[in-house]
Parts: C-alpha cells; sequence; structure tokens
C-alpha cells in the first residue's frame, strides 16, 4: 500500500512539473552556453574556408586543371599537385590491403569468438588506447621500426605502414561496434537451425553488419588520407616521384598532399602560398567526398532492429 501511495505522489510530481513548474534555469544556461561555442566554432571554420577559398580560387580560374595535373617544381608557375595525388593514392592502397583486412578480422574474432576474459578485455582497452594515441607517435613508431630497424628507408612503403598501422585500432573499434549492433537474436537463430559458428557468422553477422563495416572503413581512410605528422617523421616532406619505374616508385622518395601543403607553406613566395590554399582546397573536397559517402551509404543501408 505504501508502494502504492509512493508512485501516485511521483506521477502526481510528475504531471504538475509538466503543467507548469518553475523555469530550468540552470539548464536554458548551459543550453545557450552550448549553443553559443557551436556558433563560435562554426564561425571561426567559415573564416577559414573563406580564406582558403579567396586565396585558391584565383589560381584554379588562371591555371586551371593544370594546377592538379603538373608535376612538383622549384617554380610556382609550373608547381602542380600531380605527385601528391598520386603519393596519396598508393598511401591509401596500402591502408586498404594492410589495415582493413587485419582490422576487421581481429574484431570479428574479439567479438565472435574470443571468450570474455581478463587478457580479452585487457586488449580491447589496449585498442581504444591505442586510437587515441597523437598521430606524432605512430610517425616515431614507424621510423624507428620500418626505417631504421627493418631497413625499409625513407620510402613510401615505410609511409603506408605507418598509416596502416595508425589506423589500425580505429578499423577494429568501428567493426566491433558495427558487430556489436547486430541483435543476439540472429545469431541464436542461426545455431537453432544447426549452423556453425563460421557460417553464422559468415551468413548472418557479417551481412547485417556490412554496412557500419563500411562506413567505418571509409572514415579510416578519410583519417589516414589526411595525416601529415607520420609521413612528416618518414620522409614525405621533400620526397618526390622521379620515376616511372613501380619498384622505385615504392623505395624511393615520395610525398602526398598533406605533405606539399606542409612543405609550400614554408615558401617565401605569394605565390607558394596561393598553391598551398589550392591544395588545402582539393584536400578538402577529397576528404568531404569521402565522408559524405560515409555518411550516404549508414544512412542507405542502416538497419532498424
Amino acid at each position: 500500500m505504501a508502494g502504492r501511495m509512493q508512485a501516485v505522489s511521483a506521477r502526481q510530481a510528475v504531471e504538475a512539473r509538466l503543467r507548469g513548474g518553475s523555469a530550468d534555469v540552470p539548464g536554458l544556461v548551459v543550453q545557450g552556453l552550448l549553443l553559443l561555442s557551436l556558433l563560435v566554432l562554426l564561425g571561426i571554420l567559415l573564416v577559414l574556408l573563406t580564406d582558403i577559398a579567396v586565396r585558391a580560387i584565383p589560381v584554379f580560374a588562371e591555371r586551371g586543371p593544370d594546377v592538379i595535373a603538373s608535376s612538383l617544381s622549384a617554380r610556382p608557375a609550373n608547381a602542380g599537385m600531380a605527385q601528391g595525388i598520386v603519393g596519396s593514392l598508393l598511401l591509401m592502397l596500402f591502408v586498404v590491403v594492410i589495415a582493413l583486412p587485419l582490422g576487421i578480422g581481429a574484431a570479428v574474432y574479439l567479438e565472435e569468438y574470443a571468450s570474455d576474459t581478463r587478457s580479452t578485455r585487457f586488449i580491447r582497452t589496449n585498442i581504444r588506447n591505442l586510437a587515441g594515441v597523437p598521430a606524432i607517435v605512430y610517425g616515431l613508431l614507424g621510423l624507428s621500426i620500418f626505417v631504421t630497424l627493418l631497413g625499409m628507408g625513407r620510402s613510401l612503403v615505410a609511409g603506408g605502414l605507418t598509416l596502416a598501422v595508425l589506423v589500425l585500432p580505429i578499423v577494429v573499434i568501428t567493426t566491433s561496434e558495427a558487430l556489436r549492433a547486430v541483435p543476439t537474436s540472429i545469431r541464436e537463430a542461426a545455431f537453432g537451425v544447426g549452423a556453425t559458428r563460421w557460417e553464422t557468422v559468415r551468413s548472418h553477422v557479417l551481412p547485417y553488419a556490412a554496412p557500419g563495416i563500411l562506413t567505418g572503413t571509409i572514415l579510416s581512410l578519410a583519417r589516414a588520407f589526411g595525416e601529415t605528422a607520420p609521413l612528416i617523421m618518414v620522409g614525405a616532406v621533400v620526397g618526390t616521384f622521379n620515376s616511372t619505374d613501380p619498384l622505385r616508385m615504392l623505395t624511393g622518395s615520395y610525398t602526398s598532399l598533406p605533405t606539399i601543403v606542409y612543405n609550400w607553406s614554408k615558401e617565401p613566395q605569394d605565390e607558394f602560398r596561393a598553391l598551398t590554399a589550392a591544395t588545402i582546397l582539393v584536400l578538402l573536397v577529397v576528404i568531404l567526398l569521402v565522408n559524405g559517402t560515409a555518411i550516404f551509404l549508414r544512412n542507405r543501408y542502416d538497419r532498424k532492429w
């Protein structure tokens, strides 16, 4: 009886609050401050984007596609970003071939096969910690292991492996979250009709988790595409592709779009500063397209359980 009276009084208190209680002044203040911080952040971003666009548009208006198709040069009138685009694409190839299969495989094992033991929880915790490590630390790791210890030198292979290691924890985390989003009832139904664990994972879990996995991997590629600090540590600042031989291209000097931005921004000529803005604009467009693709795929294939 006492419990019933307490429930009735609680309901009456909620109804009275909804009908016309006093305003939540602290909550409104916090909400206003959060909105103000959002507006300030958007204003700063708009100013930066406008400044980049104002500097970059005249370059494209004057030179057109030539600024994208031309190779690196000491003369700003002839310099272009073609080698940086090729270098970034080759680096992304390393990420796709190495980081994505290893990350997805590790996540599938941890979520579908590994028991919930202390060592498994320790591994999961360390993977999440590794995802928050600054990129420059991975650059130092690549410098000490791939460049020095394994003797790869300051080559594109070392840079690609460094980026693959950088995004590997992110791929594992996003894939794990996508696998956890699949209802347990789907696994139980598969086991109920006699499917093995691998058949359940292959035919039921992975197809349902595929949209989330794909979105996470695309965002990981976008993260790797815009990284500069690790590549600076493994020698992509002043490197160029001086040969069409694929072997020499992989083992020799190289560059990428972010490192071109870093290198040109240090040049004293105003023409190079305009080229820096143009390269930043191209880099932003590529990253926005990649993120937009991830958002589209998430909304297109999102499942409601």
